[in-house]
C-alpha cells in the first residue's frame, strides 16, 4: 500500500508538469514562464532523485527522473526563448 501510495503521488506529480511541456513545443511560447522557478524546480528535483537513489525508493527515483526531463525541456525551451527575444 505504501508503494502504490508513493506511485500515485509520483505519477501526479510527474504528470502535472506534461500540459506545459505540450503547450511550450505547440506554440514555442514561454511568454511568462519564470526561468528563476524551474530552475529552483530542477534543482530540488535533483535533490529527490539523489535522496530517492540513496535511500534506493523505486517510486521517487521514476517519478523524480521523469519530473527533471519534463522541467528541463521547460528549461531549455525557455533558454531557446530568452536568446531570440
Amino acid at each position: 500500500m505504501i508503494m502504490i501510495i508513493g506511485l500515485l503521488a509520483g505519477i501526479l506529480t510527474t504528470i502535472s508538469l506534461v500540459p506545459q511541456v505540450i503547450k511550450i513545443i505547440c506554440t514555442k511560447d514561454t511568454t511568462g514562464i519564470s526561468l528563476e522557478t524551474y530552475l529552483i524546480t530542477i534543482i530540488g528535483v535533483l535533490l529527490w532523485l539523489t535522496y530517492g537513489i540513496m535511500i534506493k525508493e523505486l517510486p521517487i527515483v521514476i517519478s523524480s527522473g521523469v519530473s527533471l526531463i519534463f522541467s528541463s525541456i521547460i528549461f531549455i525551451m525557455l533558454l531557446k526563448n530568452k536568446k531570440t527575444e
